[in-house]
Parts: structure tokens; sequence; C-alpha cells
């Protein structure tokens, strides 16, 4: 349910249309209370769930292949590799970097967890000021979970996923390590993209894992009761379109 200060109705749904209009009507019937200061902060957080979701589609027709961190691979024109990650080259902007994961995706390699967070980076330079991007995300050390702490996640318990947000199908009886789960962003009307699985059904991810398995293996894959998404309301600080949005809001 949405609720905006001094607003309880929400903003007219006449005006949204697309993927935002959908992720409203999610989070409007979602029996968790969704509450914004101003109509402006919900507009950016639509906003934003909408380029997650524009970004893993993106990674999922860039080329890049998915593979652990022995065989993994960067563009060395921008990233430089460490024992913990690939550490963004001193004299190449954030924003650059980024998007050239997206551009020139076969010249790069890395696992399901790396690529949630690097959809992560692209939604929030396709979101906020590119400035303001390159300002907050210098110096980025890109493996697994590790992000910068102005990506700010917050993980919680619960089914009620909304378009945008992450979850994550665990593998119990995998046969390899890099199989054990599969990170998952909510594209809406039950699909699901998962780097190395590409776009399915929550059914497909499942029985997609489940040909993973060690032989003789009992136990079938399944999400868990959890979710990960973006703090809008401190990226909202940074939006491009933030004066906009409080004119209009």
């Amino acid at each position: 349910m949405i609720r905006i200060a001094n607003a309880p109705s929400g903003i007219p749904i006449a005006s949204l249309k697309g993927k935002q209009r959908e992720i409203y009507l999610a989070m409007q019937a979602s029996s968790e209370i969704f509450y914004y200061e101003e109509a402006a902060i919900l507009l950016f957080e639509l906003i934003l769930r909408e380029n997650i979701i524009k970004a893993a589609l993106e990674l999922n027709k860039s080329g890049a292949v998915f593979t652990s961190f022995e065989y993994s691979a960067f563009n060395p024109a921008y990233w430089v590799r460490s024992s913990y990650g690939y550490l963004l080259r001193p004299d190449v902007l954030p924003s650059e970097a980024i998007r050239d994961i997206f551009v020139n995706g076969k010249k790069y390699g890395f696992e399901c967890s790396t690529a949630m967070i690097l959809i992560y980076y692209k939604a929030v330079l396709d979101s906020i000021r590119e400035s303001d991007f390159n300002y907050l995300f210098g110096g980025l050390l890109v493996w697994n979970w590790n992000n910068d702490p102005d990506l700010v996640i917050i993980t919680r318990s619960g089914r009620e996923f909304i378009p945008g947000d992450i979850v994550y199908f665990y593998n119990p009886d995998y046969q390899l390590p890099i199989w054990r789960g599969e990170n998952g962003v909510v594209l809406g009307n039950d699909q699901y993209y998962g780097h190395g699985i590409g776009v399915k059904t929550a059914k497909g991810m499942i029985e997609s894992l489940n040909t993973r398995r060690r032989p003789g293996a009992k136990r079938s894959a399944y999400m868990l009761n959890q979710h990960s998404r973006l703090n809008a309301r401190y990226l909202f600080r940074f939006s491009k379109k933030q004066l906009f949005f409080r004119e209009k809001g």
C-alpha cells in the first residue's frame, strides 16, 4: 500500500504508463506500506525500479559470460584485477566503466551476484545526475556483493516482491559451487532475470537449477523468503529530475 504525506490517495494512476504503472499497482496492492514524504520520491522510485529492469534486460543481451572468479574477465581499459575483485582504474570515470560493461559485454565474465551489483550501478547511473554518480562511486571494487556504501541495499524477509526487487533461488544440492543458487531481478508478470540462466519464470529458474545438482540429489531448488532493493529515498537527493518532480508533485 502506498502512503504519501498529505496525499493519502497517492498519485493519479492515469499519469503512469508501461512498467512504471505496473510497479505502482504492485506497490499499491502490497500489504507492505510504502511511505513517502512527497510524491516526488515515489516517482523517483518508480523510475529507479524501471531502470533496474531495463539494466537487467540490457545485461542479458550484452554477451557477458557467466563464470567463476578464476575464469573471470573485465575490460582492462577500465578495470584492474586484484585478489578481491576488479578495481576501477584511477584514470577512468565510474560512469564510463559501468556503461562499457553493457556495451562491450563480450569483454566481461562474472557470476550472478556480481551481475546484480552491476545492474544496480547501471540503474542508479541512469536515474541520477552523472556528476553525482562519479562523485559517489569513485574507486569502485566489483565482485560478488561487494558494493560502495552509497549503493544502499536493503535486504529483508518476505515474499511480496515488487518489480525491480532482487530475489534468490537456492540450490541446496548443487554440483558446482557456482550453482549453489541464482540471484534474480524481478521483472514482473512472473519473469526473472538471472545471469547465466537468462529470463525465466520462477518455475523455470528452479527447473534450470535442478539440472545443476549433484548426481542422486533429491532436494529441489527453491526461492528464499527474502528480497533486496535499493534505498530510493537516499538516492532521490541526487536525482537529475528532482526539481521537475517537486514542481509536478
